[in-house]
């Protein structure tokens, strides 16, 4: 029997780390109301201090894109997860907002953003010639997992034994995870004696990167930003990022309470989102694959700002109307990511794709930041997140149709080396 291509063990591994991440980046969602209830924090301040988190997750992403061509991704997967551990237990002794901006923003906020979908994305173009979107989907989809297998025990943790205890839970996870990563996990395919998954013997593999990993990421933008390509891509994940992470993903639970929907309760909404994300995107990398990458932007960020403006009307029916929400946003939370680093790879190139996307996801992560800065201040002034939610539905619709302008992609079934 033929021995699989250790491609699979990498992804493994890479999939693990990147759900660590993912749940620690959703705990925030449980913790707004408990902080805000014990240290009698506004939701504006405590907002102030996630969109710091976000905002370093998406700046990071660049310069991690960097140190993982120049370091090689297990050691970079490895010091990640043990500062995100650290930060994220230090935290149980803060008494001042300050301290909840440093732990949790800078911190946190930089362990993550060094293991992102752009790490993600560089370990599939190292190892994977064929089935690159498929795998990339897996990989974006470790970010529902995380919130499908963590926030209703985070949540429950929450309230039967107070914040502290779900802080320590996803702190150790971090912790163990480190050295898992840093035995298993391996840089190249030739780090095993091989070639990439499906890369023909007569090809090649690339030189590995050499260079400052800091002036490879600021020629990358530099090169990009002359790319009507690049913005339209940059835009649409700004848009992207304020719909998922800073709204959704921050404010979901606190308004689900707002309308007297248990915090357990509302977490398992979530969890629901990500259990039909996890379908959703890695579907979406199938097709990423085969079919033109605009048109399934179109359909995703279409679906996703109906899905946004019917919200404040779902919370009036409470459960059944928030379900209706929960399947058909997850289904294309973030869908997004593998036709969006699929269009950025076809337009710079293979060697370049994993950091230019790292300048995109940053737009994403700035999107995410505004977001969640903005709706805990409507919230704080008007009581409620509706215009919040009504707002990113217009601005979703917007995005549907500028991807459409996105330049000219190739038509009709890709080869399965298209994708990242």
């Amino acid at each position: 029997m033929r021995k699989p291509h250790y491609a699979w063990n990498v992804l493994a591994i890479t999939f693990l780390v990147l759900l660590t991440s993912a749940a620690i980046r959703a705990t925030p969602g449980v913790l707004i109301v408990p902080l805000e209830q014990e240290f009698g924090w506004s939701r504006a301040t405590i907002s102030f201090a996630i969109s710091i988190n976000l905002l370093l997750y998406g700046l990071i992403g660049p310069f991690a894109a960097g140190f993982v061509n120049r370091y090689g991704p297990r050691r970079v997967m490895a010091v990640s997860a043990f500062l995100i551990g650290l930060g994220a237990l230090a935290t149980i002794t803060m008494r001042h907002p300050w301290q909840l901006i440093a732990l949790w923003g800078v911190v946190v906020g930089t362990g993550t953003g060094i293991i992102a979908i752009v790490l993600g994305a560089t370990v599939v173009q190292r190892w994977f010639h064929l089935h690159r979107g498929l795998a990339l989907g897996l990989l974006t989809a470790s970010s529902a997992t995380g919130q499908l297998l963590f926030l209703p025990l985070l949540a429950h943790v929450v309230v039967s034994s107070g914040w502290r205890w779900a802080v320590i839970i996803v702190a150790v996870v971090a912790l163990v995870v480190a050295p898992i990563a840093f035995f298993v996990m391996r840089d190249r395919p030739q780090d095993k004696g091989l070639k990439p998954l499906g890369l023909p013997d007569m090809e090649s593999v690339p030189a590995p990167a050499t260079g400052n990993p800091f002036v490879a990421a600021i020629s990358a933008l530099r090169e990009a930003s002359n790319s009507r390509q690049f913005w339209i891509l940059a835009g649409s994940f700004f848009v992207c990022g304020a719909s998922t992470n800073g709204l959704v993903g921050t404010h979901l639970i606190p308004a689900c309470m707002d309308h007297g929907i248990p915090e357990v309760q509302a977490a398992g909404l979530l969890a629901v989102m990500g259990l039909f994300d996890l379908v959703g995107t890695t579907g979406s990398g199938w097709l990423s694959d085969r079919f033109d990458n605009r048109l399934l932007l179109l359909m995703y960020y279409g679906l996703r700002g109906l899905a946004l403006l019917y919200l404040p009307y779902g919370f009036a029916s409470e459960v059944h109307g928030l379900s209706i929400f929960a399947v058909f946003y997850g289904l294309d939370w973030i869908a997004t990511v593998p036709p969006t680093v699929a269009l950025a790879r076809q337009s710079f190139g293979a060697e370049k794709a994993g950091l230019v996307f790292g300048w995109i996801m940053a737009a994403h992560q700035v999107g995410a930041a505004l977001a969640t800065t903005v709706a805990g201040l409507i919230r704080s002034m008007e009581g409620s997140y509706d215009h919040a939610f009504i707002i990113a539905g217009v601005l979703c619709m917007m995005s549907a149709v500028g991807v459409l302008f996105a330049g000219n992609v190739r038509r009709g079934p890709l080869p399965c080396a298209q994708g990242v």
